[in-house]
């Protein structure tokens, strides 16, 4: 993994247009491109479609829920799409994530394009008071399901990474010191999300919501370079 690509931008934006150019204004330093609910509201099946063919790994974040028939076929469509990462929700359980891991691979293969992996959302890091054994049951079911990666804050990582080692780890609700938390009960630094054992950290205000965009980028990369 070249080290850009540990870095996912996030498009929290309902705009296309200032979607992308905030992507390619920021593209020196993430390799990972984010397209979150609020953009794929806007644009659709375009925003993962631009952001891949501007040479982004694509986190499609659409943290798919339901039955796994229904899963399953909403995931044979995004696998067409070219996206390198789709969340789905691990409380679904087993049968709803391998519908999606099927699913996605059955679309990418129809296009000729490589399987994107499914990240497992364990516990969204809004959330304060989960207990301990239902990210410990989440992982497992990631790790049963063929997932490729799970999704959990950073204090969460090394006992996720315990139970399944080579599975990607994405952690979100990423803020410099002393910036605001806004709605991240569970924030963390780049440098604790790193340390804790993070394969890849997601950013998003910190970043896009800087005055100057591309100094705050320089000095998040720099902070853990």
């Amino acid at each position: 993994m070249e080290p850009r690509d540990r870095f996912a931008l996030a498009l929290d934006v309902d705009d296309l247009v200032l979607a992308t150019r905030w992507a390619d204004e920021l593209k020196p330093w993430f390799g990972v491109a984010k397209v979150g609910l609020e953009l794929w509201a806007a644009a659709g099946p375009d925003a993962v479609v631009s952001m891949a063919d501007r040479g982004f790994r694509v986190f499609l974040d659409a943290k798919l829920h339901d039955i796994p028939t229904t899963v399953g076929r909403a995931a044979r469509v995004l696998g067409t799409l070219g996206p390198s990462y789709v969340t789905i929700h691990a409380a679904g359980g087993v049968a709803m994530l391998r519908a999606g891991v099927e699913g996605l691979a059955e679309g990418a293969a129809r296009v000729g394009l490589p399987a994107p992996a499914v990240l497992a959302v364990t516990i969204l890091t809004s959330e304060q008071d989960a207990p301990p054994q239902t990210l410990t049951q989440r992982v497992e079911w990631a790790l049963e399901s063929g997932c490729g990666g799970f999704v959990c804050a950073a204090g969460e990582v090394q006992r996720a990474k315990e139970i399944a080692p080579r599975l990607l780890a994405v952690v979100p609700g990423i803020r410099m010191g002393g910036s605001p938390q806004n709605d991240q009960a569970r924030a963390s630094t780049p440098g604790e999300a790193f340390a804790a054992g993070a394969d890849v950290i997601v950013v998003g205000r910190t970043v896009t919501a800087a005055s100057d965009r591309a100094a705050a980028a320089a000095a998040l990369v720099d902070a853990v370079a």
